[in-house]
């Protein structure tokens, strides 16, 4: 584990996908450092797995605009997954009903140092 000093951070708000959809990427490469993340969300095919692995480039990337030391030392301290706003959308259904259904969106945050 690397020493918690100076931390940067990449968001990605109103991300168009579902905070329990990301989540089980989340929980994989929390804790490891950000080039085996990137390794490893590279080997899944999945949208949550991009997005995710695009916020970890950012945060990435801020960590070198601000001149940080070595950044393969850096390690994904925290990443946080939290529901956004939430769309709702209409379908007809039988016998001229509607239905409801939701557009749920989320919020990507992670934490490296």
């Amino acid at each position: 584990m690397a020493d918690i000093g100076k931390t940067y951070q990449a968001k990605h708000r109103y991300a168009p996908m579902s905070a329990r959809k990301i989540r089980p990427y989340a929980d994989l490469v929390r804790g490891k450092f950000a080039d085996e993340a990137l390794e490893l969300l590279s080997c899944y095919p999945s949208r949550g797995a991009r997005l995710i692995e695009a916020v970890v480039n950012s945060a990435l990337a801020n960590a070198q605009d601000q001149r940080a030391g070595n950044i393969a030392d850096l390690e994904v301290i925290d990443i946080r997954i939290d529901g956004g706003p939430v769309a709702r959308r209409f379908r007809p259904k039988s016998r001229g009903a509607s239905s409801i259904y939701l557009k749920r969106s989320s919020h990507i945050t992670v934490i490296v140092g």
